[in-house]
């Protein structure tokens, strides 16, 4: 039947109606065929064994719930072979921490200064100042003894031999290299651009070939290509060259940080997704704590980027050591493969086969047969709730890293004057403070609100500190130009700094935790698409810092405005998210499709919720029993033979109120039809009853007739 193709398919195409939180896969070829196991991403359900299925039918349920049969056969985390895994996907955060901020050394734009020799061999110089512009930590700082200036006509671009101050740590880097000042300064922002931009490309790529061809091959050639394109970046001849070489690094970096962090997310049992997926962030906020000493020690921006690229040589090993994602081999049909990584992985947990309590290998072996099934990105346009899961959290993701920037610069200063410091690495280390606090504070405040409610509550400080800064702070400015107002610019700029610093560590928490929440609701068949979309969204965010850079800061404050005013949509759509604490990952796109919403505060006893959860549906299939029963048809079919309509089709959470008075008037209906069936079915047995009885008289009357002719004779 096209309805059995349809549940085959896995995610082909728009889901059919099933119960809140089930797994789509039971064959139904009529209406006495008896159900399956019970739904595989059910909490708490008991997973059967079930005969083998025809190859018309979906698979079978027990091999689908990954989180609840096969990752306890395995072991959990409890196997010496799962925690070396996971071990390996923390290595290379170092790494990656390396390569992401290296921008701020490479590219940092120096203090800078004319030197010319007279007649007699002395040099005299004039600062050239305004025209350095350093990337969200502030500008340039004139220090006592530079030179002064030779002269008032001659232009401060007019230089034949320019002369440079490096705060990075560095003797020399991209800018002094080849003089990107004066006219030449926007380059350094087309070279910021080109690692933002090969970021977002190979986040959107290298996320669809990841669901493709799987985790461990985009893994593996990110490796190679990034050694090639990284090396090559350090014998560049000019900033062209360069800026080129790094959109390629850019491209090959994303694939890296998405397929470890897919990884990383398909190895863990639920309760340990964001604990691990935490600490790689640790690790990766140390690699930004050590690069300002591993600028110092290379001294030289080539050398720096060579000791960047060369760990990454360490990883050629993965190819013999690391695996292919389990996970995304089972929900994918991959069963041969995954028969033989699951022996793999029993041998080097020295397990035996006869813990298998489930029977997933025996399980495993008779679906063996089966064809792989894999899914790309764009079928999550014909869904009706996932695909609007992924838009929120991408727009979260956006708005969340697009106005970090905004309080940025407003702590720094987008002005040279307005700088809180006049130190590189007191400015740098203070953006990495404020970054590990964020992480530090993320840890008890998801475990205690969910996902969706440590959500919600950052964007909501996200929101207050962006507001009041806007709005606040020009109200103050106002006063303190009155007279005996008690007011000065300083009150001022410390309210700024103190809703800039909040504003920081709410916003990075935004874009974290979107990125992570959206790897925990894609399904496993797509997970690699749906990050790469979050992970895309979250790069166009950040190159809103140096597309302000390019125009001088201007449009800044209106920069500002869009991003505060895309806070207040965020945190009206993320109460429209599910919670996915302690939830089993969905495997395929129906699993994505019905996943349970719950209510943000549990309700209290007895107290009707307003948002459904998969034990307190209502089933409305009594709609159609009495009229079942009257046509002589079950009572959990109608009388096309398709499955009772119930709460799930009708609407879940919220929708149940909107669609309790329609149920009401269809149940009056209902009766109304049944009452009508009933007078039509009695008028006929009465007329029935009155022809017969019209016969009868008929009948009287003619004996009558006849005893009357004889009696007549008779006389």
């Amino acid at each position: 039947m096209a309805i059995d193709r349809r549940r085959e398919a896995g995610g082909g195409g728009r889901p059919l109606p099933e119960e809140n939180g089930s797994v789509p896969g039971a064959a139904g070829g009529s209406a006495t065929t008896p159900p399956g196991p019970s739904p595989a991403n059910a909490t708490g359900a008991e997973i059967q064994a079930v005969p083998v299925p025809s190859p018309a039918a979906a698979c079978s349920p027990l091999l689908l719930d990954y989180d609840g049969s096969v990752l306890p056969f395995l072991g959990g985390l409890g196997g010496r072979y799962q925690r070396t895994l996971v071990l390996l996907t923390w290595v290379p955060a170092l790494f990656i921490g390396f390569s992401k901020f290296s921008d701020s050394f490479l590219l940092d734009q120096p203090d800078f200064w004319c030197r010319e020799a007279d007649g007699q061999g002395n040099w005299s110089g004039s600062l050239a100042t305004g025209h350095a512009n350093h990337s969200g930590n502030g500008s340039i700082f004139p220090t006592p003894g530079l030179p002064t200036p030779a002269g008032g006509n001659v232009s401060e671009c007019d230089c034949q031999e320019w002369h440079y101050r490096i705060r990075a740590g560095l003797v020399q880097n991209v800018v002094s290299k080849w003089d990107l000042v004066c006219d030449s300064a926007w380059k350094v922002h087309i070279a910021r651009f080109s690692l933002l931009v090969g970021l977002i490309f190979g986040h959107l790529i290298t996320g669809c070939i990841a669901d493709w061809v799987g985790r461990r091959p985009v893994l593996l050639f990110s490796v190679i290509f990034i050694l090639i394109f990284g090396l090559t970046v350090a014998l560049s001849v000019n900033v062209t060259m360069f800026s080129t070489l790094r959109f390629f690094e850019g491209f090959c970096l994303a694939g890296i940080v998405l397929s470890l962090y897919a990884l990383r997310i398909e190895l863990c049992p639920p309760g340990h997704r964001f604990m691990i997926t935490m600490v790689a962030s640790f690790i990766e906020m140390a690699g930004q704590f050590l690069m300002p000493g591993l600028a110092a020690l290379c001294r030289d921006w080539q050398v720096l980027q060579a000791v960047i690229i060369c760990p990454f040589l360490l990883m050629l090993l993965y190819w013999v050591i690391f695996p292919e994602s389990l996970r995304w081999l089972m929900a994918t049909q991959q069963f041969e493969a995954s028969k033989e990584l699951i022996l793999q992985f029993t041998h080097k947990n020295r397990m035996n086969t006869e813990s298998d309590i489930k029977g997933v290998v025996p399980e495993l072996e008779k679906e063996i047969a089966r064809r792989p099934k894999k899914v790309c990105i764009v079928k999550v346009v014909g869904t009706r709730n996932l695909w609007k899961n992924i838009v929120v959290l991408c727009v979260n993701s956006l708005t969340g890293y697009g106005i970090h920037h905004c309080f940025a610069k407003s702590m720094m200063g987008h002005e040279a004057k307005m700088a809180i410091t006049h130190n590189f690495y007191a400015d740098y280390y203070t953006m990495a403070g404020i970054a590990l606090a964020s992480c530090l504070a993320m840890c008890p405040v998801v475990g205690f609100l969910g996902r969706r409610g440590g959500l919600l509550l950052f964007m909501i400080l996200t929101a207050l500190a962006s507001l009041l800064q806007l709005g606040l702070l020009n109200l103050i400015g106002k006063y303190s130009q009155l007279p005996d107002s008690g007011m000065s610019d300083s009150v001022k700029d410390k309210f700024s700094t103190a809703f800039s610093i909040v504003g920081m560590f709410s916003s990075h928490a935004v874009g974290s935790l979107s990125v992570f929440f959206c790897a925990e609701i894609t399904p496993t068949v797509i997970r690699g698409g749906g990050l790469g979309l979050v992970l895309a969204s979250a790069g166009f965010g950040r190159l809103t810092a140096p597309i302000m850079e390019l125009h001088n800061q201007k449009g800044y404050f209106l920069h500002h405005v869009i991003f505060a005013c895309c806070t207040l949509i965020c945190i009206i759509c993320i109460l429209l998210l599910p919670e996915s604490k302690n939830q089993n990952l969905p495997e395929n796109i129906p699993d994505g499709e019905h996943y349970t919403r719950q209510p943000l505060l549990p309700h209290k006893k007895g107290e009707q919720p307003l948002l459904l959860t998969n034990s307190e549906l209502k089933d409305y299939s009594g709609l159609h029993d009495s009229a079942a029963v009257s046509d002589g048809i079950s009572e959990n079919t109608t009388a096309n033979g398709m499955k009772s309509m119930r709460s799930s089709t009708l609407g879940n959470g919220v929708l149940h109120r909107v669609y309790k008075p329609v149920v009401e008037q269809t149940q009056t209906w209902v009766n109304s039809t049944l009452l009508l069936k009933q007078l039509l079915a009695s008028s006929a047995v009465v007329q029935t009853a009155l022809e017969k009885v019209t016969g009868e008289k008929t009948h009287l009357r003619k004996d009558l007739a006849e005893d009357h002719k004889n009696e007549a004779i008779l006389l």
